[in-house]
């Protein structure tokens, strides 16, 4: 009976290797979530600004918008407030400082591609804009709102809100990666101000001059507030010119941050 042959060595030589891209950005995601989460001003801006300027101007009656209720006028311009708030406002902010302070050029010597950043940062924009629409979606339905649209409704919605996350991404990235991060936090904000007030959130377009009005309409914060209030408070169908408007900012903003952002 012959011997049994001895067994062959262990390879113990290191293979390194990246993991795979998609796990690469699932965990970037998560970090960037949990920073975005951890941060009590962009809880601020993302979450309790909207939800308390809903509360106030659907209970007070402060403002004239027209008729019906207040809080069916109101809700779909502060959904389109929410996203403004975190995919621009707040990754502007962000990604500005992450520039300022190396982070960027540091992420860079590991093997996370550019892409896969920001595929990352846009699924950390998604997973918070999901948390504010059921946040401000249950305070409006508390506070009487009876939206509109069914199904069909449902999807336009998130056509429109995918289409402004891309618009609002792109000039939210095009400031981060062209300003210092001090002219970043004083623009993004003031920007937020002035489109709060002047892109039909709470004011009504209408009360603005006819000239000035069809002017404000191609804001994209008009065109999200005003599209997804003609499917949610009118039921209509999706309103294909408010996307066009979307999709212009969009692929103006997404193409300019790609050709000019400094991620040193």
């Amino acid at each position: 009976m012959s011997p049994a042959p001895a067994p062959a060595p262990l390879d113990l030589t290191p293979a390194p290797a990246a993991a795979p891209l998609s796990r690469m950005v699932r965990a970037q995601a998560a970090f960037e979530l949990r920073g975005m989460l951890r941060n009590g001003e962009q809880l601020l801006l993302t979450m309790i600004i909207p939800v308390l300027l809903l509360m106030l101007f659907s209970t007070t009656r402060l403002l004239d918008l027209g008729p019906g209720e207040p809080v069916d006028f109101l809700t779909p311009g502060v959904l389109a407030l929410a996203v403004m708030s975190t995919a621009f406002t707040g990754q502007a902010i962000a990604t500005g400082f992450e520039r300022r302070y190396g982070a960027l050029k540091r992420l860079g010597a590991t093997p996370l591609p550019r892409s896969g950043l920001i595929a990352a940062k846009t699924l950390a924009v998604l997973a918070v804009e999901a948390v504010q629409t059921v946040l401000i979606c249950a305070v409006a339905l508390a506070l009487g709102w009876q939206p509109r649209g069914g199904p069909g409704g449902a999807l336009a919605v998130v056509l429109l809100v995918l289409a402004g996350t891309a618009a609002f991404s792109g000039f939210g990235l095009l400031m981060a990666g062209t300003l210092r991060a001090e002219a970043t936090l004083a623009a993004a904000n003031l920007v937020y101000l002035l489109l709060l007030a002047l892109g039909g959130v709470v004011f009504p377009l209408s009360s603005f001059p006819g000239a000035v009005a069809a002017v404000l309409e191609l804001l994209p914060i008009s065109a999200l507030a005003e599209g997804l209030r003609e499917v949610l408070r009118h039921g209509a169908s999706l309103p294909v010119g408010s996307l066009v408007v979307l999709l212009v900012w969009a692929a103006v903003g997404l193409g300019l941050s790609a050709c000019f952002f400094k991620w040193e």
